[in-house]
């Protein structure tokens, strides 16, 4: 028998008999129709203009977020994630909208929520509205408390920032509120990340508060402390002095502590000699300790024993490096701007501190827009305050 290995291929194939002519099988014809109509059908989709959408389920990403998650004007520097919506009325259009997303504070178990990591402090949606958990009503108005979880006004009411390790100048212009025109071209002129301090005497310090808010920027209080000249210089109403008891300087600490809300703390104005003495001024940043404040020193009197203070008292402390604007002189005071930059690129961080005349805002204004193209980060007062509760 002959195996089947040692056969010679193709030589077992039988021979077509003479005039019978090939005819394929029907199954075959059939498996042809079968793939003509199976292209047919793909070229009709393939030339629709979105072949795979389902009319009545859109994607997730153009899902309409509810009326209560969604910002309807979002402003600089405000959190949340963008995202393309369809608009409210279903009709689509060319391009992606973007919106931002407020998602509740509760967010059922089911939903994803992404946020900014950067975004440190409080929405700037509703950076104009105080925390009524940070908030005691009192007969002078409303003061500041520290919220029954720890929460503070200094961090609560900080302006966000990139957080990264840059060199970062932090700017604060005080005077606002004394005058109206000014303190409106100084909020509408300023970057956001501007820092601005409200003086007590000031009118209208509630609505310049929200403007300010709503624009971005992080806010103080300047609080009047005494000065060596005390009182042929004058800081003004219910200033702290030396000779006042603990009582008294409270209490004026506490009117102008209830000028306003939303600011992180207070910084001096003048006050050489109350700065200096510690029996007056260890009262007082105990008390900014108790409620949650931060405190900026001006740097201006070199006798200041703010820092020791503020490290006892656990109150978030930062120190100017310059005065902007001592002489009111545009050439003057962009000198002291370059002054603040090569400080912060050598140490990582300065601050300098100001008052709102217009040549003082017209000048941080643009050098403001250079000092970006060069590396420089802007912050708020806040992203260079030492705190021992945050080290």
């Amino acid at each position: 028998m002959t195996k089947e290995l040692d056969r010679p291929l193709g030589q077992d194939r039988r021979e077509r008999p003479a005039g019978r002519s090939f005819r394929p099988r029907a199954s075959a014809a059939a498996g042809v129709l079968a793939a003509l109509a199976i292209l047919s059908a793909g070229a009709g989709i393939a030339l629709q203009p979105d072949p795979f959408r389902i009319p009545d389920e859109p994607s997730v990403a153009e899902v309409t977020p509810a009326p209560d998650e969604v910002a309807a004007a979002p402003a600089a520097g405000q959190t949340g994630i963008p995202l393309r919506t369809t608009p409210a009325d279903g009709a689509r259009t060319s391009g992606p909208s973007v919106i931002r997303v407020n998602p509740p504070a509760e967010p059922a178990s089911n939903v994803i929520v992404i946020r900014d990591p950067s975004s440190l402090g409080q929405n700037l949606q509703i950076a104009h509205l105080p925390d009524r958990a940070l908030i005691e009503q009192s007969e002078l108005g409303p003061l500041p408390v520290r919220g029954h979880d720890g929460r503070r006004a200094a961090e609560v009411y900080a302006r966000p920032w990139s957080g990264t390790r840059g060199a970062r100048v932090a700017l604060v212009v005080g005077g606002l509120g004394l005058s109206q025109s000014g303190t409106q071209d100084a909020i509408g002129k300023l970057p956001s990340e501007v820092t601005l301090a409200f003086a007590p005497q000031g009118n209208s310090l509630g609505r310049w508060m929200q403007t300010a808010r709503r624009e971005g920027h992080e806010i103080m209080m300047q609080l009047p402390l005494e000065p060596f000249d005390y009182p042929r210089v004058n800081p003004g109403r219910n200033t702290l002095t030396v000779e006042a008891d603990a009582r008294q300087n409270i209490d004026r600490l506490y009117w102008v502590l209830s000028r306003t809300t939303n600011y992180t703390g207070v910084m001096n104005y003048m006050g050489a000699r109350f700065t200096s003495d510690a029996e007056a001024f260890a009262p007082i940043m105990r008390e900014l300790g108790a409620r949650g404040l931060s405190y900026l020193d001006d740097g201006s009197s070199a006798r200041s024993i703010a820092e020791t203070l503020a490290a006892e008292s656990d109150v978030p402390y930062a120190q100017g490096d310059v005065v902007i604007d001592q002489t009111r002189d545009r050439g003057s005071i962009l000198a002291k701007l370059d002054e603040l930059e090569a400080t912060a690129r050598a140490r990582g961080f300065a601050v300098g501190t100001g008052t709102a005349f217009d040549v003082t805002v017209d000048a941080v204004a643009a050098w403001a827009k250079e000092v970006r193209k060069r590396g420089i980060e802007i912050v708020p007062v806040s992203a260079v305050a030492a705190s021992s509760t945050r080290e």
